[in-house]
């Protein structure tokens, strides 16, 4: 039997050019998995989001493991202050080891990065090879647009709407979007799109 994972993804920018907003959203995120107990699992970079939700957690007492591929941390791209180092060789590694890492996923705004690897877990989600809540942490307003255009997806028949319904939670809260995404999903109301 497999011990259930304590760690819940966070993905989010690697971007330092970003609103101030964000890095609080991301180090509150990062501090709240440490009060309750979790590790933060990410790409484990150094820049934006990424590492302000690292510090959020190790400046709180928390553990955070980074999964990053070996190019990037050749180039010195890694946090630090990691309590754990997990280098693999490709970037779809990174992602299968931070999903079989974690029990749930908290994607905070992001680029092109962050988007690829929100539609790959909600796919595997819809597929049953991730079962871990998926939470959307719509600051500022960030993931309305996404939302939208899978509501247009499913309207269109392209998504069933079960799994528009199922696949996903959205929230501005960080601190309701880490116990979203600690609950199992047998009990949390997926209901939330706005």
């Amino acid at each position: 039997m497999t011990a259930t994972p304590k760690g819940i993804a966070v993905y989010g920018a690697a971007s330092n050019s970003i609103d101030k907003t964000y890095f609080a959203a991301a180090c509150a995120v990062g501090a709240e998995l440490a009060r309750r107990g979790m590790t933060v699992v990410n790409g484990g970079g150094s820049m934006g989001l990424m590492g302000a939700t690292i510090d959020g957690a190790l400046n709180a007492g928390g553990k955070a493991t980074g999964v990053i591929p070996r190019f990037m941390k050749e180039r010195g791209w890694d946090h630090t202050r990691l309590t754990e180092c997990v280098v693999v060789e490709t970037m779809h590694q990174r992602k299968k080891t931070m999903a079989d890492l974690s029990m749930g996923v908290i994607a905070l705004p992001g680029g092109i990065g962050t988007f690829e690897e929100v539609m790959e877990i909600m796919t595997w989600r819809q597929l049953g090879l991730f079962n871990g809540n998926i939470v959307l942490l719509d600051i500022n307003g960030f993931y309305r647009p996404l939302v939208e255009l899978l509501r247009h997806a499913t309207e269109g028949g392209f998504m069933r709407p079960d799994h528009f319904e199922h696949l996903f939670t959205v929230t501005a809260d960080p601190a309701e979007a880490v116990a979203i995404a600690c609950t199992p999903p047998e009990h949390h109301d997926f209901s939330r799109k706005f």
